[in-house]
């Protein structure tokens, strides 16, 4: 039976980690001996996708991949998740990649090479327009160039359908962005960089609603996640006490959970609880998008939270 539901459309990165670990990083000109080496796919875009996914609703990956010995990976373990892949590109060159150097104190040091990322144009949003324009909600982050992301905003407002963007990278934005925005959702650090200074929470979301937003979600990481929208409630979900084993794609984990959350219904603010649910039960595992939980696993450990 088909899903009467309008899907998520994700509009944004694939990308290909290459992990090598090693008891330090190399300086330059330095060689050596590494203890492990693993390729497991991330991006923001598809880390989110996936996360949405597994939470059992219907959505899109608008994107590219390269001709390289990654793409197929890359575009499997999408479909695996349950992520459409209809409207994802192949291009010439390399996919996205991301060479990250761990050493066993935890530091890390990262290449990101767009690659397809960097050639996902205004044209080919426009290939896909039919598809955007169907979607409940679209996902945009900032790993795709700035105006694509814009034109993306653009064709939205347009038609009325909401984007929730995650500012990461966070870069400039044109002052036309925040009023095309249903959802904006920085971290500590992305929400001090477009405010230009370190605020409270509470202080950081009136400014940031005040530039035109409808809504915003400061993800805090151990100390829950500030919701707050225009001319309404603001307020604080309080984090889950986990074990934290690996934090990555944790912020992505929440975004794909909370869209999910809010289009089946729910208010902000009960989105966010199973958001951050979902998060936690992700930052209890190693990796990105292996990390991602699926709806049973976040349904289960909300029924056993008092």
């Amino acid at each position: 039976m088909s899903d009467p539901r309008k899907p998520i459309v994700v509009v944004g990165s694939v990308t290909m980690d290459m992990v090598t670990t090693a008891k330090q990083i190399p300086r330059i000109g330095q060689t050596v001996i590494g203890t492990g080496f693993a390729t497991t796919p991330g991006g923001k875009g598809a880390n989110q996708a996936v996360a949405a996914a597994r939470m059992g609703y219907a959505v899109e990956m608008v994107g590219m991949v390269g001709d390289d010995l990654y793409a197929q990976a890359l575009l499997d373990n999408l479909a695996a998740a349950g992520v459409g892949t209809a409207a994802m590109e192949r291009v010439a060159g390399s996919s996205g990649l991301a060479p990250i150097f761990l050493a066993e104190s935890g530091e890390n040091s990262i290449v990101v090479v767009p690659g397809a990322n960097g050639k996902v144009d205004c044209a080919a949003v426009d290939r896909h327009s039919a598809l955007i324009r169907s979607a409940g909600m679209v996902l945009c982050q900032l790993e795709l160039p700035l105006e694509t992301v814009s034109h993306v905003l653009a064709l939205c407002t347009e038609v009325g359908v909401p984007v929730m963007l995650d500012p990461a990278p966070a870069a400039p934005l044109p002052g036309s962005t925040w009023k095309q925005l249903a959802w904006f959702t920085p971290n500590e650090t992305e929400a001090a960089f477009y405010l230009h200074e370190e605020s409270k929470p509470e202080k950081a979301a009136q400014e940031l609603l005040a530039r035109g937003l409808s809504g915003v979600v400061l993800k805090r990481g151990a100390e829950g996640a500030y919701v707050a929208v225009a001319g309404g409630k603001a307020a604080w979900v309080q984090p889950f006490n986990v074990e934290a084993v690996n934090t990555v794609g944790a912020g992505d984990c929440f975004n794909g959970a909370f869209a999910v959350a809010l289009l089946e219904g729910r208010d902000p603010w009960t989105a966010a609880r199973f958001a951050c649910a979902a998060a936690a039960i992700s930052v209890t595992r190693p990796g990105a998008q292996a990390s991602m939980p699926s709806r049973g696993e976040v349904d289960a450990f909300l029924a056993g939270q008092v």
